[in-house]
């Protein structure tokens, strides 16, 4: 059972925010308040004087990061064979449709539904124009 909670196994490599950076400070700050036994409102309550699009980056990417740890622990027992559909219960059953490869919703067995779900994420956080990582004025910005 140990093996199966181990903090180092993630599906995807770890994201992470580059050191001195602002989003590395916001993380730090959002770490720090969810492990002192806060009230969880209060810790994910935008810091005074920080910009809301950082703030929500960095939790994004924490989410994606928990995920994949989740993932981790469990995508060795989830095969094609005994996971065939992805769904969440009986009742319902998740489709992928990217307009490319995928035109129309289509059942995939769970492995290859979460490869490219966390594919499609990994690029929108890879994405500057969603998720930009230089702070300050960029090249050609006006004064």
């Amino acid at each position: 059972l140990k093996q199966v909670f181990n903090k180092d196994k993630t599906f995807r490599p770890k994201r992470k925010f580059e050191p001195g950076t602002q989003r590395f400070q916001l993380h730090k700050q959002a770490q720090a308040s969810l492990h002192s036994g806060l009230d969880l409102k209060a810790a994910v309550q935008l810091p005074s004087g920080e910009d809301q699009n950082d703030w929500v980056a960095v939790h994004v990417v924490d989410f994606f990061n928990r995920i994949n740890l989740i993932y981790g622990t469990i995508c060795e027992f989830c095969t094609e064979a005994t996971c065939p559909v992805m769904s969440g219960g009986p009742k319902y059953e998740y489709r992928w449709q990217d307009d490319k490869k995928y035109k129309k919703p289509t059942a995939l067995p769970a492995p290859q539904y979460m490869n490219l779900l966390m594919d499609w994420i990994e690029v929108q956080i890879n994405n500057e124009n969603i998720f930009p990582t230089r702070v300050g004025k960029c090249e050609g910005d006006v004064l």
